[in-house]
């Protein structure tokens, strides 16, 4: 159970983070841009899960939303092991496979897609596209901090099923009436 007493520790005063095993890096490190995406990630989910309400496609993302801190947690552990434990959280290939198997349940109920989309469409669907644009670029900062040091090769397989993930929840939020592009409309 995490408890936080009190919200400042002046710690990080000095442009530093503490990881898990309480070794300190840069707050400009990869491995922290990392984290700061999926925390940014999280809060955009925060908003597509009040823009949706009570629904089914909120509770997946309230999950999800508990799967980042799993996925924060992961990240902020350094080390070559990516065996979890019950002091360790790692993300493992069971939380991969929820999102392939939601992916596809998703995507049976919608039309092929027939050209690029715009994201939009309603207010909600529009949240989740930000969020799919958000965990793009958690993906790619992970990516990155996998090249300055060990990531747990689950945590970069999730982030890139979660934005194929919500790029089909968003289309089916939007009944599959989604704003399409038209190449040269502007012209």
């Amino acid at each position: 159970m995490v408890k936080l007493n009190k919200i400042y520790t002046r710690t990080g005063d000095d442009g530093t983070s503490g990881l898990v095993d309480g070794s300190r890096v840069a707050k400009h490190s990869a491995r922290m841009a990392a984290i700061g995406d999926i925390d940014e990630l999280n809060s955009a989910l925060g908003l597509a899960v009040v823009a949706l309400g009570e629904s089914e496609f909120a509770a997946d993302l309230v999950r999800v939303q508990n799967d980042l801190f799993d996925l924060g947690a992961d990240i902020a552990t350094p080390g070559e092991d990516f065996t979890p434990s019950e002091m360790v959280l790692r993300i493992v290939h069971s939380q991969v496979q929820w999102l392939e198997d939601r992916i596809d349940a998703i995507n049976d109920a919608l039309p092929p897609l027939r050209s690029f989309i715009l994201p939009g469409g309603s207010p909600a669907a529009a949240a989740v596209h930000l969020a799919r644009a958000i965990a793009r670029r958690a993906e790619r900062t992970l990516v990155a901090a996998s090249h300055e040091g060990s990531i747990n090769p689950e945590a970069r397989i999730y982030v890139n099923r979660l934005s194929d993930f919500l790029f089909v929840l968003a289309r089916r939020i939007n009944n599959g009436n989604d704003p399409l592009w038209v190449p040269g409309a502007s012209r």
